[in-house]
C-alpha cells in the first residue's frame, strides 16, 4: 500500500511543534512554563512555535491571573486534533509499510 507523504502536515514537521501538540493531546490544558520545561526550550523558541500553531488555529490560549501573577495555558482546538490525528495516522502507515 502506497502512502502519500504529501498528506503529512508541515506544521508538525518541527520537533518542538510535534512536542507541543503531543503534550496538548495528552492533557486538556498545559501552562506555558510546563511546556517550556517538558520540551527543554527557551522562551523565544517556544513562543515562536506556539505562535505558528496558533496562526494555523491548531491551538488556543487561555490567559488568567493566579493571585497577581499572569498565567497562560494552551489547549488544542478541534481542528488541531483532527490535523494532528491525520498527521500521526500517516506516520503510522509509513512505519507499517516499512516492516
Amino acid at each position: 500500500m502506497k502512502v502519500d507523504i504529501h498528506s503529512l502536515n508541515k506544521a508538525f514537521e518541527n520537533r518542538v511543534r510535534l512536542g507541543i501538540m503531543s503534550a496538548l493531546v495528552a492533557n486538556e490544558k498545559v501552562e506555558y512554563n510546563r511546556l517550556k520545561e517538558l520540551l527543554n526550550v527557551t522562551d523565544g523558541n517556544l513562543a515562536s512555535h506556539l505562535k505558528a500553531l496558533e496562526k494555523e488555529a491548531y491551538i488556543s490560549i487561555e490567559k488568567s491571573f493566579v493571585g497577581r501573577k499572569p498565567n497562560t495555558k494552551y489547549f488544542i482546538t478541534k481542528s488541531g486534533k483532527t490535523a494532528f490525528r491525520s498527521h500521526i495516522n500517516t506516520l503510522e502507515l509509513l512505519i507499517k509499510n516499512q516492516m
